[in-house]
């Protein structure tokens, strides 16, 4: 049985809140955990397409950040903060040396983790983290009049499921399936909270570069960045090569949402640089 959750310790656990934060698991939990954390004002369930390949061989732990899907809001939203909350999930599941994976500023949330208790991370595998606010590209015009005043506020509050679906396509480069959950997760986030994650966001990557935070670091870090990211520029992924042993991987045609958009080859990145001795997943395009 599981502690956290009460349930099985086998195939997917889907339980109450732990540390504030929604928690789901999928795989046997004998296998090596591996942690997924979701960009801003997304939730776990935008890893959905990936989550089979990867639970036929690591015990995957979802969690939903502070304010977003199922958890509830929290008074800071600093990157740290958050990290914070996501190491006594950890803690409460007893793990350690845990591979973690962060899409976009979920990247942040997991350097953040690392730099605070390295004891609970093993490797790092960041998915369209920018590295620095420079790389930041101008934002599709839908997604600035969403998530800026003074529209902002007046939109959000008319969010259809398919001005939703529109916001989350504008930063793929490809049409993407969008699973129903992250449309309804989506549905649970505010203007206010959405804005405070992204500020901060913006703050802890302008204090340091995540390159230079990583540098000191000595984490194993595998760098996955769609070719055509619309949201940060593809080059800058590159930073991260001052990283020493960083492994850098750019996807050729991809946008900011690798794991809908190439799903398999996502899921086959993540084996493969996760992958104990002994169990090197095939990777397929």
């Amino acid at each position: 049985m599981s502690e956290l959750t009460g349930e099985h310790d086998t195939g997917r656990t889907q339980g109450p809140r732990a540390h504030g934060l929604h928690v789901v698991q999928d795989g046997s939990r004998q296998a090596p955990p591996l942690l997924l954390i979701h960009g801003s004002g997304a939730s776990g369930a935008l890893w959905a397409p990936v989550v089979p390949a990867l639970a036929r061989r690591r015990h995957v732990i979802r969690v939903d950040l502070p304010g977003c899907g199922q958890s509830p809001p929290v008074p800071s939203y600093d990157v740290p903060a958050q990290a914070a909350r996501v190491a006594a999930v950890l803690d409460g599941l007893g793990l350690r040396g845990v591979a973690v994976a962060g899409h976009s500023s979920g990247g942040y949330v997991a350097t953040a983790l690392a730099e605070r208790r390295p004891d609970l991370v093993g490797s790092l595998a960041l998915i369209g983290s920018g590295p620095a606010p420079d790389a930041l590209l101008p934002q599709p015009l839908f997604l600035r009049a969403l998530l800026a005043p003074p529209l902002g506020p007046l939109l959000w509050a008319i969010r259809s499921d398919a001005m939703i679906r529109r916001g989350i396509g504008a930063t793929a480069a490809r049409p993407v399936e969008i699973p129903d959950a992250v449309v309804a997760d989506l549905r649970h986030g505010t203007y206010r909270t959405t804005r405070a994650v992204l500020r901060c966001g913006t703050a802890y990557i302008a204090e340091r570069s995540v390159p230079e935070r990583l540098a000191a670091l000595g984490v194993p870090l595998l760098v996955v960045f769609g070719g055509a990211d619309p949201r940060w520029e593809p080059s800058s992924a590159h930073r991260y090569g001052a990283v020493p042993g960083a492994r850098v991987e750019t996807l050729p045609g991809v946008g900011h949402l690798a794991m809908l958009e190439e799903p398999a080859a996502t899921a086959a990145l993540l084996l493969g640089f996760t992958a104990p001795d002994g169990d090197t997943p095939p990777v397929r395009s």
